[in-house]
């Protein structure tokens, strides 16, 4: 992956080696454990684990600049300037604004509007505060755990968090969520968790034909990494991992089969209007 010549985001919030305040509004045990079902895929816990924006209290949380002998977070604020530079541009062609989302690197755990925010959970997207959180050490989960190892599938875990933060702009994740508050069982609110982390997956692979349009950053090999972390995080190969089979009704995220597919839709296009995973067969 090509990003010599990528400016990095200045939306970078750096909490590593910083503590969590005592009294800060933490998650149970029980719900980190709900988080474990989709550990190490970049979840939105406000969808997954029903959060919500109602936890809205953060501490304060001292955050320091990016270390310039650091290449992983020079890495990950590249990685988020350019989908800011493509998001964009595609908003103000449409003639709106994007509001970036920040992100922020984290060791262990740090809190969020959408309460403590674990690694366990992997990266994840908060809309109460509109920010992606990642503790790096995932990259080497993704590579030793999952054999997705590769500097273009580490990009595409932001890509596809950053999409959650558009879906939340636009409304379509405060939709889901009443609409999974609404259904008329677990398995249909599944269902509809399923289609909109396959739209996010979608609006990754709709960066990534932007992002090499513009600045030719996709190198040999590239697309293929980001297939090959794409199915190491459907639903049914995480699932026959840890318990040695499959359980469809219980999939949140999506098969191995429909995220690789969908990811590769909207490379290929480049449409938004192509993501549309709410009305199409998955």
């Amino acid at each position: 992956m090509r990003l010599d010549d990528e400016r990095e985001s200045s939306n970078v919030e750096d909490r590593r080696g910083g503590s969590l305040p005592v009294g800060g509004k933490g998650i149970g045990i029980g719900t980190i454990a709900l988080a474990l079902v989709a550990m190490y895929f970049g979840v939105d816990p406000s969808v997954v684990l029903n959060i919500g924006q109602g936890l809205n209290q953060q501490a304060p949380v001292e955050a320091q600049a990016i270390p310039k002998d650091d290449p992983m977070a020079i890495f990950v604020a590249k990685v988020l300037g350019s989908t800011e530079d493509t998001w964009g541009k595609l908003f103000a062609d449409a003639g709106q604004q994007y509001p970036a989302p920040k992100l922020v690197l984290f060791s262990g755990q740090t809190p969020t509007a959408c309460g403590t925010g674990q690694s366990a959970m992997g990266p994840f997207y908060c809309p109460g505060d509109s920010k992606v959180y990642i503790d790096l050490q995932f990259y080497e989960d993704l590579k030793s755990r999952f054999n997705a190892p590769g500097d273009f599938a580490q990009a595409y875990v932001i890509a596809h968090e950053v999409a959650h933060h558009i879906q939340n702009v636009v409304g379509t994740s405060g939709k889901v969520q009443q609409a999974r508050q609404n259904a008329r069982s677990e398995v249909e609110a599944n269902q509809l968790s399923v289609r909109l982390e396959l739209q996010a997956d979608c609006y990754a692979g709709v960066w990534a034909h932007h992002a090499d349009g513009a600045n030719r950053i996709l190198e040999a090999g590239d697309v293929e990494e980001a297939m090959t972390a794409a199915a190491a995080i459907g639903d049914d190969a995480l699932q026959k991992q840890a318990q040695g089979y499959a359980v469809p009704d219980s999939f949140t995220h999506g098969t191995s089969e429909q995220r690789v597919r969908w990811f590769n839709q909207g490379l290929k296009v480049g449409d938004v209007n192509k993501c549309d995973t709410f009305s199409a067969a998955i």
